[in-house]
C-alpha cells in the first residue's frame, strides 16, 4: 500500500474516533451536557486535531451516525463484481440499500434523528449527513449504471428511495430488527419486508 493510501486511512480513522466519541457523549449526556474538550480527551486527540475535521460537536455527532461501516474495500469490490451488468438502477439501489442499511447503521440514524428533535442545533447537521448518504448513493449508482441513464433520473431515484427511508428513521414506521425482542412488536414489520414493499411501489411507478 502506498503512502497516500496509508495517510487516507489514518485520516479516516482519526475522524471516526472523534465522531464516535462525540456521538457516545451525546447519547450519554445529551448534546448540551458536554464540550469539545471532553470529545478530544475521550478520543485521545487534541482540540486542534478536532478543528481539522469538524467545525463543532454537532457536526461530529452527525458524522458518526451517518458513517457507513463496511468491513473493508474487499467487501465493496465483491459486492460490485456480483452485480449483474444489465441490472436496472432501481435494482442496484435495492442491493445497495440492503448492504448499506445494516441494523446498527439504522439504529444510529434513528438515534441521530431523535437527538435532533431534542436539540434543534443538531438538525441542520443531521440533514446534511443524510444528504451526503444520498449523494454517495447517487454517485455509486451513476458509476454502476455506466452512463446508461441520465443523471437527472438517478437523482430522482435516490431522492425517492431515501425519502422513503425517513419514516423509518423518525419512528413513524414500526420496523422490527433482528436484535429487537418480539415483545410489544406485534404490529411491526421486518426491515426486509419494508424494503420489499417500498421497492414494489417504486417498480409500479407509485
Amino acid at each position: 500500500m502506498n503512502k497516500p493510501g496509508l495517510r487516507h486511512i489514518k485520516r479516516e480513522a482519526t475522524a471516526s474516533a472523534l465522531a464516535d466519541a462525540a456521538f457516545s457523549l451525546a447519547l450519554e449526556k445529551g448534546l448540551d451536557g458536554f464540550i469539545v474538550e471532553e470529545v478530544v480527551q475521550q478520543a485521545g486527540y487534541s482540540r486542534r486535531t478536532f478543528a481539522n475535521y469538524f467545525s463543532c460537536k454537532e457536526e461530529a455527532v452527525a458524522a458518526a451516525a451517518a458513517a457507513v461501516n463496511f468491513k473493508g474495500a474487499d467487501e465493496v469490490i465483491a459486492w460490485i463484481e456480483a452485480l449483474d451488468e444489465g441490472m436496472s438502477p432501481l435494482d442496484i439501489m435495492y442491493q445497495l440499500l440492503k448492504m448499506q442499511m445494516t441494523t446498527e447503521h439504522i439504529h444510529k440514524l434513528q438515534q441521530l434523528v431523535s437527538l435532533s428533535k431534542k436539540y434543534p442545533t443538531l438538525e441542520p447537521y443531521m440533514l446534511s449527513a443524510l444528504h451526503e448518504l444520498q449523494k454517495s448513493a447517487q454517485e455509486m449508482l451513476n458509476y454502476l449504471s455506466r452512463g446508461r441513464y441520465p443523471e437527472g433520473y438517478t437523482h430522482l431515484l435516490t431522492g425517492a428511495v431515501y425519502g422513503a427511508i425517513m419514516p423509518l428513521l423518525d419512528g413513524n414506521v414500526n420496523v422490527l430488527f433482528p436484535k429487537h425482542s418480539t415483545v410489544d412488536t406485534a404490529d411491526a414489520v421486518t426491515f426486509e419486508h419494508y424494503l420489499d414493499t417500498m421497492f414494489s411501489y417504486l417498480r409500479k411507478g407509485l
